[in-house]
């Protein structure tokens, strides 16, 4: 069973203001992201910060809270890691902030993994660890002897975990733009992912008008 989780505990310093609360079209940024992975992958775990105020989600979504602030995303896994349940053998990991990720994304990483334990997007520049999948097992495993040395970097776990590395570029075939490996960390990028959709839906008004 593949599972996913979210981090959005995140201060979202550069942001200005809440991610999880952005309006993207009808829902806002947090709804966006969970309903894309609903639809493939279950069960789905937010990771949030002890006292953060969530929008309305599917009661499905289990919301693990991360009661030690600013841990980093490492700690967020963890959190995550311990609220998904026993069955979940592979989960995805992404943040609140990547509206346009791509179904098909998740399904090709599971085909590579194979026995790993992490197939993780990576080129000779960057890795994604936001964009990659885990197995439950050992990865929590891990993360937790991490945390316990002090790390707080997911990069970290390449180190510790079995890990396929997958150029994005192979990945091209499903996303063409690459557009899951797309963050909104500004005002001005948030502004863009707006009119990058709204373009999107006219270009396919106009197609299914033809």
């Amino acid at each position: 069973m593949t599972g996913a989780i979210v981090l959005c505990g995140g201060r979202s310093r550069r942001m200005g203001q809440p991610k999880a609360w952005l309006p993207f079209g009808p829902e806002v940024l947090l709804q966006r992201v969970v309903r894309i992975l609903r639809d493939q992958v279950g069960p789905v775990v937010v990771v949030a910060s002890a006292d953060q105020n969530l929008p309305i989600l599917p009661e499905s979504v289990v919301v693990a809270r991360d009661v030690i602030a600013d841990q980093g995303p490492l700690h967020g896994l963890a959190t995550g890691l311990r609220a998904i349940p026993p069955k979940t053998e592979l989960v995805y990991l992404t943040a609140t902030d990547a509206p346009f990720l791509q179904p098909g994304w998740i399904g090709r990483l599971v085909e590579l993994i194979g026995p790993a334990d992490l197939a993780i997007p990576a080129n000779e520049v960057l890795c994604y660890p936001l964009a990659a999948v885990y197995r439950a097992g050992p990865t929590r495993i891990e993360a937790d002897n991490l945390l316990a040395q002090g790390h707080r970097r997911l990069l970290d776990l390449t180190g510790r975990l079995r890990t396929i590395r997958v150029d994005p570029e192979d990945l091209r075939a499903i996303d063409p733009d690459l557009e899951t490996l797309e963050n909104l960390n500004t005002i001005e990028e948030y502004e863009q992912a707006l009119r990058s959709r709204d373009r999107d839906r006219s270009e396919r008004a106009r197609r299914s008008d033809a």
